[in-house]
């Protein structure tokens, strides 16, 4: 088997490098698993940087999500030749070894797809579920509305009847992020909050920011009384700052979401169908 391993933090295209080893014989209640798609994730980037929450010891192999094929099993629970989603952690291999009960069952379908099932998807779905009692009719405000995550959080405002304002850079995005079914799209500034309430005439219940620095505090300035911002990125680099009156005044909330503590903790029926329920 191949994996990509890093010995020190740093650039990854420095610090990786690739090492061959021989499986490893199976224990009981494991199975191997033929990775066949494994996503770079900004996350990824930032633990092979030695920037992320939770740093490996090293030396590491990353990877946080990924795709396989059941090789071969010791135990019950999964049959040879399945499909299954990869349990967070050193997927950048050619081949896991996991306990059965931690791998997620898929249909067959588009592999690149199913791949970056773990992380986008879950963190759109996760915070539009757990922060707000969002309703029908209820408008929330994303920055990085591009993203991937961004663009989830369309679809899943949509499918629910939430009304979704994106927050992007560039006056070209504007037209794609509409095509996919944004219900506004404003260009980022200071006067951010201005133009959405002269625009929808009503503020926000949530306010989601993958960038950090100003665009935090012009996400702030959008919401209502009591309203909510969860912070779940920092692209900018650099700190969040929001005005003293939004929190003062305005009571505005502010959380933090990391999705690792919840892949680590739950279960495959938490990560399938069975609990994830709006």
């Amino acid at each position: 088997m191949k994996n990509l391993v890093f010995s020190t933090f740093g650039t990854p295209i420095e610090v990786l490098a690739i090492q061959e080893s021989v499986s490893v014989t199976l224990p009981e209640g494991t199975a191997r698993v033929d990775v066949l798609r494994a996503p770079i994730d900004p996350s990824d980037v930032a633990t092979i940087e030695g920037r992320y929450g939770d740093l490996p010891d090293l030396p590491a192999t990353p990877g946080l999500e990924g795709i396989g094929r059941v090789r071969e099993v010791n135990g019950e629970g999964i049959e040879p030749g399945s499909l299954v989603l990869l349990p967070g952690g050193k997927t950048w291999s050619t081949e896991v070894v996991c306990a059965i009960e931690t791998l997620l069952p898929l249909p067959e379908a588009d592999v690149d797809q199913l791949a970056m099932l773990t992380v986008n998807p879950a963190t759109a779905y996760l915070m539009l579920r757990d922060y707000v009692d969002l309703q029908p009719g209820d408008w929330i405000i994303q920055s990085a509305a591009n993203s991937a995550v961004g663009q989830y959080v369309i679809q899943l405002g949509k499918a629910r009847g939430i009304k979704v304002a994106c927050v992007v850079r560039k006056e070209a995005t504007k037209v794609k992020l509409e095509a996919a079914g944004a219900d506004a799209v404003f260009l980022n500034g200071p006067d951010l909050a201005e133009r959405v309430q002269a625009k929808i005439g009503s503020k926000m219940r949530l306010a989601l920011d993958a960038v950090a620095g100003e665009t935090c505090g012009h996400l702030a300035a959008t919401l209502e009384s009591d309203g909510t911002l969860v912070l779940f990125g920092g692209l900018s680099d650099r700190p969040a700052q929001i005005d003293y009156g939004s929190i003062i005044f305005n009571n505005v909330t502010v959380k933090g979401f990391w999705l690792l503590p919840w892949i680590q903790n739950s279960t495959p029926e938490d990560k399938g169908t069975g609990r994830l329920k709006w």
